[in-house]
C-alpha cells in the first residue's frame, strides 16, 4: 500500500481552510466574549507559559537552523517538529487565555517601541500560520526543493514571532 501524496492544489486548500480557522478563533477568543472558565486559573499564568513556549521554540528553532547548515537532516526534522509542538501548546495556551480573560493593555513608557512591536508580531504571527503549514507540509511530502524555499522564508519570520512574543511578554507582564 503507497502512501497518498497530496497534490499542490490539495495541500492549498488544507493550508487556507486550516490558517483562517485557527486565526478566526484566535480573533474570535480575543475580541469576543470569555466563553472558557477554569478555576483557579490566575490571570497571569498562561501569559508566562506562552513566553516559556515561544522562548523554547526560538532556542530549537535556532538549533535546527544549526543542525540543516550542518548537514544534519535527522536532528534538523527533530527539532522542527518539536518546535512545531512547542507552538501548537503555544497556540492552545494562548486560546485559554484570551478565551479567559481580558487582554492586558500595555501601561510603560515605551509605547513608541511597544507598539509598533506589537503590531508587526501580530501581523507575522497570522502570516506564520500558513507558511508552518506549507513548510512543514512540503518536508513531510519529501518535496525538499519546495520546502528548501519556502523554509527560507518561514524560519526567519517564525523565530521573529517567537522572540517578538517574548519581549512583548516582558512588556506586559508588570500589567498582569
Amino acid at each position: 500500500m503507497s502512501a497518498t501524496v497530496l497534490s499542490e492544489r490539495q495541500t492549498r486548500a488544507i493550508v487556507a481552510s486550516l490558517s483562517v480557522l485557527l486565526i478566526g478563533a484566535v480573533a474570535f477568543l480575543y475580541l469576543g466574549p470569555k466563553l472558557i472558565n477554569i478555576s483557579g486559573l490566575s490571570p497571569s499564568t498562561l501569559p508566562k507559559v506562552d513566553a516559556v513556549l515561544n522562548g523554547s521554540a526560538a532556542i530549537v528553532l535556532i538549533a535546527a537552523w544549526r543542525a540543516i547548515l550542518r548537514r544534519n537532516i535527522q536532528l534538523h526534522r527533530r527539532l522542527m517538529l518539536t518546535a512545531v509542538v512547542l507552538s501548537v501548546l503555544f497556540l492552545v495556551s494562548y486560546v485559554l487565555q484570551h478565551g479567559s480573560f481580558d487582554a492586558v493593555h500595555y501601561g510603560g513608557s515605551f509605547g513608541w517601541f511597544y507598539y509598533p512591536l506589537l503590531i508587526s508580531h501580530i501581523i507575522l504571527a497570522a502570516v506564520i500560520v500558513p507558511l508552518v503549514l506549507i513548510t512543514l507540509i512540503r518536508a513531510l511530502s519529501a518535496r525538499f526543493d519546495k520546502h528548501r524555499k519556502i523554509a527560507r522564508w518561514t524560519l526567519p519570520l517564525w523565530l521573529y514571532v517567537s522572540v517578538t512574543g517574548v519581549l512583548v511578554y516582558l512588556m506586559c507582564a508588570p500589567y498582569y
